[in-house]
């Protein structure tokens, strides 16, 4: 068994990097059902990473379907070649076309869940949400800080819509659109930016509070139009994120640009 496994960059998501190269493995068919994995000491070393970074990634594996374990005895590949875990490579959503898909994917998601959490939301869920939005002020903007309480914004909403499956599909979705912010880097960080995102999150928390569905939707879909431009998707792919009957507001949008290019 002959395996193409290559060093990965260093960054914040070198885990990912290593599930997704023994996905790749798999898929090319050189990892094949039934075989074991190297150790992890021997991934250690060829990826030149730690044993703990392999440890997450084997365990992403294994969430995903792709591998199975046993203490005492390693990891081994799955013996079917249709997991029946939802998967989303990461070196596919280096194309763009993938990762607008995604984040349109999100953008249906996630102003439906808006709309639920106004009406399902308890005082905890309200107490999860107001925390987040407090780590999201605490750190800097667009740092690794940052997007893990902006996540976590969205894991609230999701949670309060009192549907495990909605929960679960939504931070699926959005953690794999965090990781390829991370890994693109293409981020815009500015106090403008930064004052702009919170004052977007904060209008959904304002509406969620007030029991507002659909003012949740207006507010979550404005959200993801301009989160869409922060990371670089334009206007038109922006526009088609989370349609609505109403537009975003094209005197806020045109605010945003400026912001996006540093001019405001």
């Amino acid at each position: 068994m002959t395996l193409k496994l290559d060093k990965v960059n260093r960054g914040p998501h070198l885990s990912t990097l290593v599930a997704s190269s023994i996905s790749r493995e798999i898929a090319q068919g050189r990892l094949k059902p039934g075989d074991q994995l190297p150790t992890e000491a021997a991934l250690a070393t060829t990826f030149g990473v730690s044993r703990n970074v392999v440890r997450e990634a084997i365990a992403r594996l294994r969430s995903e379907g792709r591998i199975w374990s046993q203490q005492g005895r390693g990891a081994f590949v799955v013996e079917s070649n249709n997991p029946t875990v939802l998967t989303i490579d990461h070196e596919t959503l280096q194309r763009a076309d993938s990762f607008r898909n995604l984040f349109e994917l999100r953008g249906i998601l996630e102003v439906q869940a808006a709309a639920l959490a106004a009406k399902r939301r308890s005082d905890a869920d309200l107490k999860a949400m107001d925390d987040a939005l407090s780590g999201m002020r605490a750190a800097p903007y667009g740092s690794v800080a940052w997007l893990r309480s902006d996540l976590e914004f969205h894991r609230t909403v999701a949670e309060a819509t009192r549907n495990s499956y909605m929960g679960q599909f939504l931070v699926f979705v959005s953690e794999r659109v965090r990781e390829s912010i991370l890994a693109a880097g293409n981020q815009q960080k500015s106090d403008d930016m930064a004052r702009i995102t919170l004052g977007e999150h904060e209008r959904i928390l304002r509406a969620i509070h007030a029991g507002d569905a659909e003012g949740a939707q207006a507010a979550m879909r404005d959200h993801l139009a301009g989160a869409a431009l922060r990371v670089g998707l334009h206007d038109g792919e922006a526009a088609e994120i989370a349609p609505g009957p109403e537009a975003a507001s094209p005197v806020r949008h045109s605010r945003l640009r400026k912001a996006v290019r540093g001019q405001a």
